[in-house]
């Protein structure tokens, strides 16, 4: 796979703003500095890719504890990070879109103390660790723009930190929507604030740390206020800027380009 883009791309015009979707990784960073990294960078993370592989929903990826040789990036479907107490009770701590590198962090640690699980089908590619040491030695800015992706990682587990400890129910679930369908137009799978997400409401109900009736009273209230609906896996957000205020919900930790960046 990996010598048949390059061979594909070694004729290739055009700059690191573009779409570029000849490249299985064009999503990587968009939105969000893609635009720092030249076309020689972006053909070297395409093709140092091993394989690609499709999983089935609700399938576990990387087991907490298990030794990585690895490190997982996802090209379609949505992916989360999660634990569990001894009860089997579980919290999500991280959501995963296209375009995302999910475990980077295993390269220099081999384990992670969280599990990952495919939310929906998903397909992801995966980088042996002995070739992203070689890129580190032969591509040190590429290596600098890997290493902010997993910083983006830290800066949203932050906000999540954040929505926990500080919003009552309705402004967590609001952040939560508000952040996903800001990530989601910077990849380019939300349409004026619709999207699909294939979460359940006992999914959204860990990920906020509320009960599932909670969820349900809260997105209820979200609906009939006329600000959002979230109805079988399809998000729709009617009001965007009364949710972003209901949420406290800014978006600078995530990093975007300014918005004449994004239109290059």
């Amino acid at each position: 796979m990996s010598g048949n883009v390059v061979a594909s791309l070694s004729g290739g015009q055009g700059g690191a703003g573009t779409a570029e979707t000849d490249l299985i990784t064009y999503r990587f960073l968009a939105g969000r500095g893609r635009d720092r990294m030249s076309r020689a960078e972006l053909v070297t993370l395409d093709s140092a890719m091993s394989r690609t592989r499709t999983v089935d929903p609700r399938t576990a990826i990387v087991r907490r504890g298990e030794y990585i040789n690895v490190s997982t990036y996802l090209i379609s479907g949505y992916i989360c990070r999660y634990m569990d107490d001894r009860e089997g009770h579980r919290q999500l701590v991280a959501l995963h879109v296209p375009g995302d590198f999910v475990d980077l962090h295993a390269f220099p640690m081999k384990r992670l103390d969280h599990d990952v699980a495919s939310l929906g089908p998903v397909e992801i590619g995966t980088y042996e660790h002995e070739t992203l040491a070689r890129i580190g030695t032969d591509s040190p800015h590429l290596t600098r723009m890997l290493w902010y992706s997993t910083l983006l990682d830290a800066a949203m587990h932050r906000e999540w930190i954040f929505r926990l400890g500080r919003l009552g129910a309705v402004g967590r679930v609001a952040h939560f929507f508000c952040e996903i369908d800001a990530r989601l137009a910077m990849v380019g799978l939300s349409e004026d604030h619709r999207f699909t997400l294939p979460l359940t409401q006992a999914d959204l109900a860990e990920a906020t740390g509320l009960t599932g009736v909670h969820v349900n009273r809260t997105l209820r209230r979200l609906r009939e206020d006329g600000l959002m609906s979230f109805r079988h896996g399809a998000v729709e957000i009617a009001d965007p800027v009364r949710l972003a205020r209901l949420a406290e919900f800014d978006p600078d930790y995530l990093y975007g380009d300014p918005p004449a960046a994004q239109e290059r």
